[in-house]
């Protein structure tokens, strides 16, 4: 979680001397990264198998750099990564201001919604180009864009648009939606119900489920969930999958094999949609992933390939533009010349009316990628990948060049 900042200098040495011949040669430039992270508060996994990674999204940021900078020391360019983390109670604006005082060409924020959009409206960032490398929520790519962000992950619409193609391919259209009571899994449903009208599934029973066990582990017990789960789920209309939106995870995890009716489970927990999953390996992804465990000697998780994606981007715009200002490279980044490799099967670019990056999205169960959306027979007359989410049409962000 946090801010990455970015801004170019000659090659010097420490004291500001030049290096020798420093008037023949072509000077490299300098790129510094600083990743400003925020300590937001994790909820305690349900299962005994979960852990929450202390460097999520900070290793895969480190990776990237790593490669980024085997291409740059060829091409003139050099990549210095610092880490510095800010408390959960800290105070980000402060050190977002302290970043922009430097006057970086970028920001790449790891921040939730709220801050990234404090950090977007500080004056001192009308100019800056901020990467968001976490969130996933509709309204900043809706009625809460800014014309100085840039989305890395997909949107909650393009999850559940792939998960809603998937299902209709296998022929699975009756859905039973379960819902948590929080305000994403609200946000979660509603992006359900829209994907359903958009691809022709049918939302046959509608359901508002709420568990807190206090503890959360040790409160739950095998006879309590055998017992709510199945009640929860009874006496519902015929459907073919339950759909469960529980961003929260308080209890999606327990329906698997507990409802009343023997059906798959999909949504935010057992079939999920996601930008990364450990299991992926087409498309050299494994190469990828083992990269990444002899890196740093665990899983990649969807965090950590934000990270790495924000700073293959960092890369692509200023070796490929050959550009250094933040209005050359933000129009670089909306230009047709712009795309990434993202281990997807196809070069990643960004849509022009919201910033958002198109990708293929995974559908993974807990061991294995079972799909990637968009679907076969689910058409476009531009890119496949804009059936996935909110098309240009719809849209009510429609950004400047």
């Amino acid at each position: 979680m946090g801010v990455l900042a970015m801004f170019a200098s000659p090659n010097v040495y420490a004291d500001g001397s030049p290096p020798p011949n420093a008037t023949e040669e072509p000077q490299s430039l300098m790129v510094h990264v600083v990743y400003l992270g925020k300590a937001y508060p994790e909820p305690q996994p349900l299962s005994l198998m979960q852990t929450i990674p202390a460097d999520g999204g900070v290793a895969g940021a480190k990776l990237g750099a790593e490669e980024i900078n085997v291409t740059g020391k060829f091409l003139g360019r050099q990549y210095a990564l610092e880490i510095a983390m800010v408390p959960a109670d800290g105070d980000i604006v402060a050190r977002a201001k302290e970043v922009l005082a430097t006057k970086p060409s970028m920001i790449v924020a790891d921040l939730g919604a709220a801050d990234l959009l404090t950090l977007a409206d500080l004056p001192e960032a009308a100019n800056a180009i901020i990467l968001d490398a976490r969130t996933i929520d509709d309204r900043l790519r809706q009625d809460d864009c800014r014309r100085n962000v840039f989305h890395l992950l997909p949107s909650r619409a393009m999850r559940t648009d792939a998960l809603a193609q998937f299902l209709m391919l296998k022929r699975w259209p009756r859905w039973f939606l379960l819902k948590g009571v929080g305000a994403q899994d609200e946000a979660y449903a509603a992006d359900m119900r829209r994907s359903a009208l958009r691809f022709g599934g049918k939302i046959v029973e509608e359901r508002t489920y709420s568990y807190n066990p206090g503890a959360r582990r040790v409160d739950t017990g095998f006879q309590q969930i055998q017992t709510q789960m199945p009640l929860a789920t009874q006496n519902a209309p015929s459907y073919d999958v339950l759909v469960v939106a529980d961003e929260a995870d308080q209890f999606g995890d327990y329906l698997p094999y507990n409802t009343y009716e023997a059906r798959p489970i999909a949504g935010t927990q057992g079939l999920v949609a996601t930008a990364w999953h450990p299991s992926f390996q087409e498309y050299s992804a494994l190469q990828m992933q083992h990269r990444f465990t002899l890196f740093a000697h665990r899983d990649m998780t969807e965090r950590d390939y934000a990270g790495w994606l924000a700073l293959r981007i960092v890369g692509e715009a200023f070796i490929r533009s050959g550009k250094t200002e933040p209005a050359d490279l933000r129009a670089f980044l909306r230009s047709k010349e712009f795309e990434v490799a993202g281990f997807k099967g196809e070069g990643l670019t960004f849509r022009h009316w919201d910033q958002q990056l198109r990708q293929p999205v995974l559908l993974a169960q807990a061991l294995m990628v079972t799909s990637m959306s968009p679907q076969e027979g689910f058409l476009h007359q531009k890119f496949l990948t804009d059936t996935l989410g909110f098309d240009e049409p719809e849209a009510k962000c429609h950004l400047a060049p």
